[in-house]
């Protein structure tokens, strides 16, 4: 059975940090381009971050770069998103996607909300 479990959302004040997992059941993350996205209430889904399956490369959007950080754990089959510096419009639900040519799975999401 393939399931990805997205985790680590919360509650935080502006400048505070929060680190969300996305683990994987069911396949193995190794093969897999691992991408983090966030939708805020009324607004499109934004592309957040994305490491390959051999974490060569990584991709950090320009809205994020210098706070977020994406990270990958192939023995626990997990990867990371570490928020630093968080503002009140980072505020949004993230999920993460794993992706392999045309094959594509969905964790649910994980709620933050950043605090003024």
């Amino acid at each position: 059975d393939v399931q990805l479990q997205a985790c680590g959302g919360g509650l935080v004040q502006a400048g505070g940090s929060l680190r969300l997992s996305c683990a994987a059941s069911g396949f193995s993350f190794r093969n897999y381009a691992i991408g983090w996205f966030r939708q805020a209430p009324g607004k499109e889904r934004e592309g957040v971050a994305c490491i390959r399956r051999d974490s060569s490369k990584k991709f950090i959007a320009e809205s994020v770069k210098g706070r977020f950080t994406i990270s990958s754990d192939n023995a626990a089959n997990t990867v990371y998103l570490q928020m630093n510096s968080l503002r009140p419009e980072d505020t949004a639900v993230y999920s993460c996607q794993a992706v392999r040519g045309s094959v594509a799975y969905w964790g649910q999401g994980t709620e933050v909300t950043v605090s003024s």
